[in-house]
């Protein structure tokens, strides 16, 4: 799996923080027969990531080869700090934020030392946390950003990039600056904004509630991460959030002023912002922007919708059905009718096969929506 042209990873494997990323990296070099040393603050998050076979804890004797530190946000640096102290292993660290960290290390270690240090950071996570939720499969298929910096050991930076290939993800090297612009923009940004749509729920009145359907969840799942973690992430990239952010507020101002303004079919558009509906369409052209499939170009879809009783097997059984059609499900959706024991399931397939999909489900007894 791993390039030819990159450093061998051979272990031993020091992962520093046995949480949900770090559980999963030691369960990667595991499988692969490596010797795999950890250690946590947490007793309990010790003991259960050596129940799952992540790993042993650690003693003074190991000489890693490769220390992941897997840490919250706050505490990187000093564990990478350490690490660089106590061992002679290349360091790496699996944080969300990258150009503070170096920082703080680069004025606490001496250059042999920083040249051994390579931030990365995986693009893969999960609403649940701890050892109990890691997996060897985390990472697969996942980007993994490496981030050396001006002074990194292009050996140090091949490890690293060796770790990524036998995690099962795909590396992108880029700069620790450009890699905090990109975070803010693709992850602090929508997290921020999916706060503040959920937070103007917390108080909404039962009945309001009671019309919940999937567009409002999808649009606020990710607000009910950690709130302490994620005030560590975003004061460690704070720069780049405001950025952001205050070009929110200039297009918030501008939406604000197009929905008071009257449309063309009625009354004369005031002003010389955008109108509506180009403010609208700038959404379309950003979701068609994001990547698709595989890292592709975005394939045109659409979304065909089944009405499944909320029984054992049902599911399967649509699935399955689907499979004997022979249409391929790009990706899926549930919304729980809260009235009846049914589930609208919301199958997105390719644009050209959602008529065939349709005809063939109702064929064979399924109740769909158009």
């Amino acid at each position: 799996m791993t390039d030819d042209a990159l450093p061998a990873l051979v272990g031993p494997v020091e992962v520093v923080g046995a949480g949900l990323i770090g559980a999963s990296v030691a369960l990667v070099c595991r499988r692969l027969g490596l010797d795999v040393v950890l250690r946590d603050t947490s007793v309990e998050h010790l003991r259960t990531a050596h129940g799952l076979g992540a790993g042993r804890a650690a003693t003074p004797d190991d000489r890693p080869q490769l220390v992941v530190v897997a840490v919250p946000p706050a505490a990187v640096a000093e564990a990478v700090v350490d690490a660089l102290h106590r061992t002679d292993a290349v360091v790496t660290d699996v944080g969300s934020v990258k150009a503070a960290p170096l920082a703080s290390v680069a004025a606490r270690v001496g250059p042999g030392e920083l040249a051994r240090y390579v931030g990365s950071h995986p693009m893969a996570g999960s609403e649940r946390s701890g050892p109990l939720a890691a997996s060897a499969a985390l990472f697969d298929g996942r980007p993994w950003a490496v981030t050396p910096h001006a002074a990194a050991d292009p050996d140090a930076v091949g490890l690293v990039e060796s770790l990524v290939l036998e995690c099962g993800a795909a590396p992108i090297r880029m700069s620790p600056e450009e890699h905090d612009r990109a975070v803010a923009r693709i992850s602090h940004l929508p997290h921020l904004a999916a706060v503040l749509v959920a937070g103007r729920l917390a108080a909404a009145p039962a009945e309001h509630l009671a019309l919940s359907g999937q567009g409002v969840r999808d649009v606020t799942r990710v607000a009910a991460s950690d709130p302490g973690l994620w005030q560590q992430i975003l004061e460690a990239n704070a720069s780049a959030v405001l950025d952001l952010l205050a070009e929110v507020r200039t297009d918030l101002d501008a939406l604000m002023t197009a929905v008071a303004a009257p449309s063309a079919e009625s009354g004369p558009v005031t002003g010389t912002g955008p109108d509506l509906v180009e403010i609208l369409a700038r959404g379309n052209a950003g979701t068609a922007a994001i990547p698709g499939k595989h890292g592709g170009p975005a394939r045109p879809t659409r979304s065909v919708f089944v009405a499944v009783p909320d029984h054992p097997g049902e599911l399967a059984r649509l699935f399955g059905d689907a499979g004997e059609i022979g249409v391929n499900i790009e990706d899926v959706h549930i919304d729980h009718d809260p009235a009846r024991p049914v589930g609208l399931t919301e199958l997105v397939v390719d644009r050209g096969s959602a008529d065939r999909l349709l005809a063939a489900l109702e064929s064979r007894g399924w109740t769909t929506h158009r």
